[in-house]
């Protein structure tokens, strides 16, 4: 979206417009609703900005729910914006700190924002695109009583009045729909500048789960999230936010449950040991917090190769910090030995996990010729350079 897109749709008839055309979930759907609306004699830019707007409400309600349907995106800030329920759990510990005034510099289409506001913190956001800034405005005008937004760089905002900042720094080229992901040397505002911020007051910054750990300063507690199976983002927190003796953390959510493991450091990992009754994989928060050590032991559980990150016990134990899987047996690795094996046992439906092979899930999957009403978990791995295949049951 452009400013001309933005203007011609920040108008009551456009906005009235946008609701009367509903949710858009195809390209067909698309196709015929700009032809309709340009045979109704409607601007190009306003049919441009109300199509994409409400293909992107569709998408938006991944991230946002039904709180997606009255708000307003970009391509790109909603492909880099905080989930709601992820925002909320950062809005809480804010609040749990006794902060109730933050800056969010940054603020993108205003996802960690509405987390705040809607836990009666007060935000001074800001953004340096104007078209974001504006986007943010609009999503964040039911708050106006608590929320100010601002065309501003983070770095000339004043922050006399705050108790604590919020960071986002721009880790992609500019733009609002195609970006790419460009080096900590070019963000925006810098890492060196966040990173004094962050010395000087409570806080936190938002950055992607693949972050250099060894760019983490020492003084900040990493904590890495995974939402629903996927490793989402890492938050380095700061003064009043870091918890203490916690500089490593993994927090694992799924749907309205979360479970975090903590600890002061990186956990060493447990020794290798046999193949046993259960395989463990790790939550990808868990690898990424290096805190698969942690898990082992209470799992009772060793590595089933050196670094590679699969557990292997005796003991019928799991955590929400694993997925766990019953072997059944050991299987050939040749995808035509495979593949008879699998059809001498019914599998038609088949998991297909691996980790340090080199395979292509999707091209094994159609040389396998599955047929069968038995379903099963493939785990493809292995210890040293021999290969291991394993037919398994998630627990």
């Amino acid at each position: 979206m452009d400013t001309r897109e933005l203007t011609a749709l920040l108008t009551p008839d456009g906005l009235r417009l946008l609701d009367e055309v509903g949710r858009i979930e195809s390209t067909d759907d698309a196709a015929r609703a700009v032809s309709r609306l340009r045979a109704a004699g409607h601007s190009p830019d306003l049919v441009s900005a109300v199509v994409g707007q409400a293909r992107l409400r569709v998408r938006g309600a991944a991230k946002f729910g039904p709180f997606a349907d009255r708000m307003l995106f970009t391509r790109a800030g909603l492909e880099q914006a905080t989930r709601l329920s992820i925002a909320a759990r950062h809005a809480g510990r804010f609040r749990a700190a006794g902060i109730t005034r933050v800056a969010d510099l940054g603020c993108g289409i205003g996802g960690d924002a509405l987390g705040m506001a809607g836990l009666g913190l007060r935000v001074d956001a800001v953004d340096a695109d104007e078209v974001t800034a504006a986007i943010a405005a609009y999503n964040l005008a039911p708050f106006d009583d608590a929320v100010t937004v601002a065309h501003a760089r983070a770095e000339d905002v004043e922050l006399d009045a705050v108790d604590a900042v919020w960071l986002d720094p721009a880790r992609r080229t500019a733009g609002h729909s195609e970006t790419r992901q460009v080096s900590s040397a070019e963000w925006s505002p810098s890492l060196e500048w966040v990173f004094a911020l962050l010395r000087e007051r409570s806080g936190g910054v938002k950055l992607g789960p693949g972050f250099d750990r060894e760019q983490i300063p020492d003084d900040l507690e990493a904590q890495w999230i995974s939402a629903d199976g996927s490793t989402i983002e890492l938050v380095l927190w700061s003064g009043a936010l870091a918890r203490e003796n916690v500089r490593r953390a993994a927090l694992v959510v799924r749907g309205d449950e979360a479970w975090e493991l903590t600890a002061p450091a990186d956990s060493p990992d447990a020794e290798p040991r046999e193949l046993g009754t259960f395989v463990h994989e790790p939550d990808g928060a868990v690898i990424r917090a290096r805190l698969i050590g942690e898990v082992a032991r209470a799992l009772e559980a060793g590595m089933l190769a050196p670094g590679m990150a699969y557990l292997t016990s005796d003991a019928a134990l799991t955590s929400p910090f694993v997925s766990s899987f019953r072997v059944r047996e050991q299987l050939p690795a040749d995808p035509k030995k495979l593949s008879q094996a699998l059809r001498a046992r019914g599998i038609g439906t088949l998991e297909i996990k691996k980790r340090g092979v080199d395979v292509d899930p999707a091209v094994l999957r159609k040389k396998l010729s599955l047929r069968g009403e038995e379903s099963a978990t493939l785990i493809l791995t292995r210890i040293g350079s021999r290969r291991l295949t394993l037919l398994a049951d998630r627990v």
